[in-house]
């Protein structure tokens, strides 16, 4: 079962041990983690602070997400200046 309240998206990048997550469900929510399961890890924590911020500040919470899916793939290579 899927522990997390809104679904997670985490990118691959070039660096083996870097990776970059977002939530589609969670306006302004991301963050980075050096394994896939630490960014499930650290999303799961930082998703409940990020909703508090959220209410705290008297902005916009989305509900949870029915059935939150975790989608893992590789980041766009960025391009680099010539």
């Amino acid at each position: 079962m899927i522990d997390l309240p809104y679904s997670l998206s985490i990118e691959a990048t070039e660096e083996p041990d870097f990776f970059t997550y977002f939530s589609p469900d969670l306006p302004g929510f991301s963050g980075v983690g050096h394994s896939v399961e630490g960014c499930i890890y650290q999303a799961k924590l930082a998703m409940a602070e990020h909703v508090a911020l959220l209410a705290e500040t008297i902005r916009p919470v989305p509900p949870a997400t029915q059935s939150p899916t975790i989608t893992i793939k590789n980041a766009q290579p960025v391009e680099k200046a010539a």
